[in-house]
């Protein structure tokens, strides 16, 4: 996010000093999550109303330095990355990408914490990171273009320090450790200069905390002091196995037994996820070593296009946290200081040519080259694989010529 110029304060100053006028104060900022018994960080209730509790003031004061247009840049990401989710599933529905990961009620876990990076700092993704990735310049297309088919990738991770996806469970938090115990080595956390030192963080959800991957990169992180923060979305869902069957300990302290210290926010309160990634990244560059924090959350859609949730979740869980939608409640908040319809609306009507825009980039796109299958498997020529190429030529040329 950019800085703000002192002539540009006056709006939000007289927001940040008012805004005991339009809120009831919570009077509380960590409470207890009822289903598990555990404090969380909370800087916006359900209801919208902002409070920050005296021992939590180093995260109120982050978002009290906030602008008018940052805080409303948040909400209209978020409401981008909906809107583009939407058509996202739309689009696979009918035929035009061959599977697509939704993210819809995860925006205010990867909005906050995206804008939080720092820009020197990189991001290792799992595969839902959507909105991460729009904070940090990759385009959206370039997202369809890699369910579609067209190329492996699409942006360049020395350019958005947002490295590719990472499809197999887990494995991206060991690639980010290993950037992380590079970037100490090479000399750049801990300098106080912030042109030079960089952080990472690596995304990844309840389910990927089972595997050994993360476990291993948990204890190289702590032993090695590795400037990384772990970031788990839980989301409640690893595909059908619920939180409760993944773990008896609460996420956020799943790093204690490895030395790494944790914290667990409201995933579903933007300024909570932006203030706690914000917070704890700059200690980390600065050379605390490795933190982790968890997000809570729920995913609201399937967990891909090839998944029915019907199948193991009830109706009425879903409607409890519909009711705690990112979106809305930061929208509330954003009315209760001031921003009125004509914000709301210009961001809708740029949701609806978003979505125009994204069908007609894909339709415009050709099949991807029957080669992509089989290039780059091997660094050389390999007789084996084309041996494989030849026959599926074969095989797509005879069913062409029946059609």
């Amino acid at each position: 996010m950019a800085t703000k110029s002192p002539t540009a304060l006056t709006s939000e100053v007289m927001i940040k000093r008012n805004i005991n006028q339009f809120f009831q104060p919570l009077a509380r900022l960590a409470f207890v999550n009822p289903k598990s018994g555990e404090p969380m960080l909370q800087l916006l209730s359900p209801e919208g109303v902002y409070s920050v509790e005296k021992e939590f003031t180093r995260y109120g004061s982050i978002i009290d330095s906030l602008s008018e247009s940052q805080l409303k840049t948040l909400y209209r990401d978020m409401a981008r990355i909906r809107r583009f989710d939407q058509e996202a599933i739309a689009l696979q529905r009918q035929g035009q990408l061959g599977l697509w990961v939704p993210a819809i009620g995860q925006e205010a876990a990867q909005i906050g914490s995206g804008y939080a990076v720092g820009k020197n700092d990189h991001i290792f993704p799992s595969y839902r990171e959507h909105g991460v990735a729009i904070t940090h310049g990759v385009e959206l297309i370039s997202i369809l273009k890699m369910m579609r088919g067209v190329n492996h990738g699409g942006w360049n991770p020395e350019e958005t320090r947002f490295h590719l996806y990472a499809i197999v469970l887990g494995t991206q938090v060991l690639h980010a450790v290993g950037y992380a115990m590079g970037v100490k080595l090479d000399g750049k956390v801990g300098t106080s200069n912030p042109e030079e030192d960089l952080a990472v963080i690596s995304y990844f959800g309840d389910g990927a905390t089972a595997e050994g991957d993360v476990s291993e990169a948990l204890l190289f992180a702590a032993v090695n002091e590795s400037p990384i923060m772990f970031f788990i979305q839980n989301n409640q869902w690893a595909i059908s196995a619920n939180i409760d069957s993944q773990t008896k300990v609460p996420l956020y302290r799943r790093g204690e037994g490895f030395g790494v210290p944790g914290l667990r926010v409201d995933g579903n309160d933007v300024l909570a996820c932006y203030a706690a990634t914000k917070y704890h990244m700059d200690q980390i560059r600065s050379g605390s070593g490795p933190y982790l924090l968890e997000a809570l959350t729920y995913r609201i859609g399937a967990h891909t296009t090839s998944d029915d949730p019907t199948k193991y979740r009830s109706e009425e869980e879903v409607e409890i946290w519909k009711a705690r939608d990112p979106i809305k409640r930061y929208e509330v908040f954003l009315r209760r200081q001031g921003v009125d319809d004509s914000f709301f609306e210009e961001v809708a009507q740029a949701g609806d040519k978003l979505a125009e825009e994204i069908r007609e980039q894909i339709f415009a796109l050709g099949k991807p080259p029957l080669e992509h299958i089989f290039d780059n498997v091997y660094s050389d020529p390999h007789p084996e694989i084309d041996k494989q190429k030849a026959w599926l030529r074969a095989y797509e040329d005879q069913m062409g010529s029946h059609e």
